[in-house]
């Protein structure tokens, strides 16, 4: 477990801190200057705290953060993609981005949006059993708009978390919305000051920490279909969003979309 810290006191040596507050362990992903991008540290952060909070019956909810106020996670970290580095551990692939989205565990999760989350961002806020929301949050998966797929999760999650129609309009255009509309449209349940985000999220869990552990988890269990660490329904989900990824991931257009992006012009796409 990552040394335990307050959000106040993050250094860049430590890329996720973890801190206990009563039975709620909060994790902060801790690399502002990069947006809370993730990358590999990140994912062996999260995952292994994850793992600790889900095997450790004095933590009873979570909470998932990110350092600083401007995003609460930009998702992979494209520079260390470009340097060759992974991004998820060799071994704990079903963990999914930021050892978090496809890392299913019987405590409850509450996500801490405190700023942008865009892309890797908002998946990581899908996977996420509640969702307190900054003021200042956005949310969207512009994937289509660089030639990619939505591929930890988001492209089924926010499909099945919104009317399909609201959710396919998202996830076909790419434009994202900002927290209050997330708000009515019941993607979060909360939204408060970006300076009281974290503050709300901690109380939520407490309330859901004060309820009988067993109660908690075999409630979660049955409104979500979990069976041990596994949801079956998601499987084949996560198969087809597999194969898709291969498909797309070796196209023209998959190379346009980011090149374009970088170079600050429009695509132009090839369809091939």
């Amino acid at each position: 477990m990552s040394e335990p810290s307050t959000t106040g006191q993050a250094s860049a040596e430590h890329p996720v801190l973890v801190e206990r507050l009563g039975h709620v362990m909060v994790i902060t992903i801790n690399r502002p200057d990069a947006r809370n991008a993730v990358n590999e540290a990140v994912c062996l952060g999260v995952g292994d705290a994850l793992e600790e909070a889900d095997h450790d019956d004095d933590v009873r909810a979570v909470v998932l953060t990110g350092a600083g106020d401007k995003a609460f996670c930009a998702g992979a970290d494209l520079k260390a993609i470009l340097r060759g580095e992974r991004i998820i551990p060799e071994g704990r692939e079903l963990w999914g981005l930021a050892g978090y989205v496809g890392h299913y565990i019987g405590k409850p999760t509450i996500a801490a949006v405190n700023g942008a989350a865009i892309g890797g961002g908002t998946e990581l806020a899908l996977a996420s059993d509640l969702v307190v929301a900054a003021d200042t949050a956005s949310f969207g998966l512009p994937e289509v708009k660089r030639g990619l797929v939505a591929g930890a999760g988001g492209a089924f999650r926010l499909a099945a978390q919104l009317p399909q129609r609201v959710g396919l309009e998202m996830l076909l255009t790419g434009d994202p919305i900002s927290a209050q509309r997330a708000l009515e449209l019941h993607l979060v349940n909360r939204v408060v000051p970006a300076a009281d985000v974290l503050e709300t999220a901690v109380e939520l869990a407490g309330r859901i920490a004060a309820n009988a552990p067993l109660s908690v988890q075999a409630t979660k269990r049955i409104a979500l279909g979990h069976q041990g660490s596994q949801r079956p329904a998601d499987a084949p989900l996560w198969e087809l969003t597999t194969k898709e990824l291969a498909r797309v991931s070796g196209s023209a257009d998959a190379v346009e979309g980011p090149r374009a992006f970088a170079e600050k012009r429009a695509p132009v796409w090839q369809g091939r």
